[in-house]
């Protein structure tokens, strides 16, 4: 179906950015062409990204700018409605969840952070 599509790697941040369960970096995305906020983390060493959108109702998650980790640093949370979501699949794992977040490829590349493209998930400037 998407057979010509060719996912290319979109230079994000600096790896020493994302800290193991700390602030986020935010980042825009063209998502089924609607532009969306997208956000990458780190949790247990390693670099995960998703659409900033909640699967119970489709809003932002930050409870503060670039903040999605609950107070132990194992969930991701939305502030909205107290949806809970695995940090390193974006699966439900509890409160009012609708299946999981949308989850972004990313890579970690001699100190730099990417996130890829998709056949339905673009740059912006696309």
């Amino acid at each position: 179906m998407h057979a010509d599509f060719e996912s290319r790697p979109i230079p994000l941040c600096n790896a020493q950015d994302l800290v193991n369960s700390g602030d986020a970096v935010p980042f825009d995305v063209v998502y089924c062409g609607q532009t969306c906020y997208a956000f990458a983390i780190r949790y247990a060493n390693q670099v995960h990204a998703y659409l900033n959108r909640c699967s119970h109702v489709p809003m932002e998650m930050d409870y503060q700018p670039n903040r999605f980790f609950d107070l132990t640093g194992h969930y991701l949370i939305c502030a909205t409605h107290g949806a809970m979501y695995s940090p390193s699949t974006g699966a439900c794992r509890g409160g009012p969840c609708r299946g999981g977040l949308v989850k972004i490829a990313v890579s970690e590349e001699d100190g730099v952070v990417h996130w890829h493209t998709a056949y339905n998930l673009k740059p912006v400037d696309f």
